[in-house]
């Protein structure tokens, strides 16, 4: 393994030092000077000082011939004055009836809509890069990008910038403002990355300034072009004061006496943030609150293993790029969800502290968090450090660390011990393999303390994770093998873990040609994978052969693909699948064979409907399963999704159905005004939950939200509430 690693490295650092020699001069224009006075911004671009500033026209096709004429003209415009940085936009379409332009909710995916996206690398290290994409009606999305062998975005950093948009017979045009007190960057360097792609939604077309090539595009910094000539541009003082207050009223039933405990508060907080360099950024919360959080999607888990939520929580969610450890392969050392949440229920945080940023070629990222004591739970310290040395072109190094402290209470005696994790995580990455192939390595290893001190096992290879990774992330041809291994009591105490007790080793292989002359079918695929997964005495535990016979993405963007699989499950403990005992599986071993079907017309249609149809062998007996998306956009900022699955399971144990209704409507009047529902309901749980929410965002950064949450649970046929929530809450963003 040692002389595999070593020759690796050896190989990647070759190919590195090669494409340096080698690199192409990379695409660059002009930023143009202007006195603040001379703006008026509203979308159409017809300032004086615009026909003043040269723009940029020489976009190439990605998509659906690369390198090819794009069917419609682009031009772009830069310019800048002490403290803003203007994008001007103009974007030529023979057809203005066709564009189309759903959505208007900040962060909304542009998956159905024309859109113009472009990212700023400001530090012109080609690792990472602020996002910002938006569509004919002037929707807001921002996000951090760091290099990877595929997409690696953050879309949860909000940055305070605003976009102006018209619609008109020529096309549709915008103009952008971004403040650079929203943007770290030296202010020493007068040279930027800096690249653009536009969408062409109903003739799926993707054009790009720069990297137009498939295995290039704008998720990539390292592919962008290059925006000179920023002098004298000024971030202010660097320092942010956001606060927020809030009004709550609480209806929860109570269990034991009957009836219901109601309570009303006042509440509110304070983050402070401070640039201490450029590079560096420092962050204080006191009270922290997340009563405008999204409520987790319902998910019925038939599995013998927990699910992973996504984080939702703002504060949490920034600087998350920094703190990804060994992407994509299957460990996850830091889950912030451990942090002020126990089964989904939020708990009181008392304040937090993180640094988050550079030094030099170091990144960095540390956390501190304090939550309060309940009736329920102790209070806990949580700490968190993160640093990621790069080096060569694309590679990094990195160690992560975390921290759990359990403060004495009497839910615990005697107290826990300090738990304490370890990772470090090895990525090597080109994208000049074989002259212009992305090939990745990764390697990981994790390792954390006994939950107590007299802990029976005290096996330091029974309390860590390994683990390492090929990809070659190219088209047509993509592939990879992994292989890792969890020790049978691998569990940090502020990470997630679905499964110990391991050895996995997954190879896969995937052909997904463009066929260029085609008008009816643009891409096809196929693909194969192989999961053996055994226990760390090598008996085999599971197996998964993953076969696509075929795929195929038409030229109008509708889907349909075929999957088959072959399962083998060796179970060593009865499962207990609805976890009332009413059904349990048996010790053995069972093999069975599923057949799968997926359809899905295109995002960019006014009704859009998905269907999901499985059937397989199922533990002993068999399962059949649908699922249905439905969704309809009657009017541009109306978005109705209707979700259904429902499964029927036949087993020698029993039988049994299950059913999971999800209606989710957005309302987006304009892109800073917006309502939002959630309704939820599965008949595991028969719960029914409402979550809805009202956002007014008064100026970016600053919003007030009203929130009301309704929960029902059956009472031998009858639903009755179990918890009623009104909320309102305001928050204030004011930068120096």
């Amino acid at each position: 393994m040692i002389r595999l690693l070593i020759s690796l490295f050896l190989l990647f650092i070759c190919t590195d030092l090669k494409s340096q020699s080698e690199n192409r001069e990379p695409k660059s224009f002009k930023a143009f000077p202007i006195k603040s006075e001379d703006i008026k911004l509203d979308g159409k671009l017809d300032d004086t000082f615009w026909s003043d500033v040269t723009g940029i026209s020489d976009f190439l096709v990605q998509e659906p011939v690369e390198g090819g004429e794009p069917t419609e003209k682009t031009t772009v415009k830069v310019a800048y004055d002490e403290n803003y940085l203007y994008i001007g936009a103009i974007f030529y379409d023979s057809d203005p009836d066709g564009i189309k332009a759903f959505k208007m909710r900040k962060d909304a995916p542009l998956n159905t809509d024309d859109r113009f996206m472009w990212i700023l690398d400001t530090y012109l290290d080609g690792r990472n890069a602020y996002f910002f994409e938006i569509n004919p009606r002037g929707l807001m999305g921002d996000g951090l990008l760091t290099i990877g062998q595929g997409r690696s975005l953050n879309k949860d950093w909000d940055g305070i910038w605003r976009p102006w948009t018209y619609i008109g017979d020529f096309g549709w045009s915008a103009e952008i403002r971004i403040p650079f007190h929203t943007l770290n960057f030296d202010p020493k360097t007068s040279t930027w990355g800096i690249n653009f792609q536009r969408t062409i939604r109903r003739k799926n077309e993707e054009i790009l300034w720069s990297g137009h090539k498939r295995n290039q595009g704008i998720y990539r910094p390292q592919d962008a072009g290059r925006l000179t000539g920023l002098n004298n541009i000024s971030q202010g003082l660097g320092l942010e004061l956001v606060g927020y207050g809030k009004a709550e009223a609480l209806k929860v039933q109570n269990e034991s006496e009957g009836g219901y405990n109601n309570s009303q508060s006042l509440d509110g907080g304070l983050d402070v943030n401070y640039n201490i360099t450029p590079g560096l950024k420092a962050s204080l919360t006191v009270n922290t609150d997340f009563a405008e959080t999204e409520v987790d999607d319902r998910q019925i888990n038939l599995t013998r293993f927990p699910i992973r939520f996504p984080e939702k929580r703002d504060f949490f969610l920034e600087g998350a790029n920094i703190f990804r450890f060994a992407p994509s392969s299957g460990v996850y050392p830091y889950f912030s969800r451990k942090i002020g949440l126990r089964s989904g229920n939020p708990i009181p945080i008392l304040y937090g502290g993180r640094i988050i940023g550079k030094i030099g070629k170091v990144e960095v990222a540390a956390q501190q968090v304090k939550t309060r004591e309940t009736d329920n739970f102790s209070s806990e310290d949580f700490s968190v450090i993160r640093l990621k040395q790069n080096f060569l072109k694309e590679s990094s190094i990195g160690v992560l660390y975390t921290r759990r402290h359990t403060n004495k209470g009497k839910e615990f005696v005697p107290p826990l011990q300090d738990r304490n994790t370890l990772g470090i995580d090895l990525t090597l990455n080109t994208s000049t393999f074989l002259k212009n192939q992305n090939l990745q390595f990764q390697a990981f290893a994790v390792i954390h303390n006994p939950e107590s001190p007299g802990e029976i096992n005290n096996n330091i290879w029974d309390r860590s994770a390994r683990g390492l990774r090929f990809n070659f992330p190219n088209d047509p041809w993509s592939g990879s093998l992994s292989y890792r291994e969890f020790g049978v009591n691998y569990d940090p105490a502020v990470g997630f873990s679905r499964r110990n007790s391991f050895r996995r080793v997954e190879p896969r292989i995937r052909f997904s040609p463009i066929l260029e002359k085609s008008s009816t079918i643009r891409e096809l695929q196929w693909e194969v994978s192989f999961e053996n997964l055994m226990s760390l005495q090598w008996k085999k535990l599971t197996q998964n052969i993953r076969l696509t016979p075929l795929s195929i993405r038409f030229e109008s963007g509708d889907e349909i693909s075929y999957q088959i699989i072959r399962n083998f499950e060796r179970l060593e403990y009865d499962f207990d699948i609805l976890g009332d005992n009413s059904i349990v599986i048996p010790v053995g071993n069972y093999t069975n064979w599923s057949h799968q079907i997926e359809l899905e017309t295109a995002n960019y249609r006014k009704i859009v409907y998905g269907i999901e149809l499985k059937t397989e062998g199922f533990w002993s007996g068999n399962r059949t399963e649908y699922e249905n998306e439905l969704i309809f956009r009657p009017f541009p900022g109306i978005n109705l999704n209707l979700g259904y699955i429902h499964s029927r399971v036949n087993l020698r144990e029993g039988n049994f159905k299950t059913n999971l209704v999800r209606f989710l409507g957005d309302f987006d009047f304009t892109p800073f005004i917006s309502f939002s529902s959630n309704i939820q309901y599965d008949d595991i749980s028969e719960n029914i939950g409402m979550n809805n929410r009202f956002k007014y965002t008064i100026t970016p950064g600053s919003d007030i939200y009203f929130v009301y949450n309704h929960n029902w649970f059956n009472d031998d046929g009858k639903y009755k509430t179990s918890s009623m929530l009104g909320a309102t809450k305001i928050t204030y963003t004011h930068r120096f």
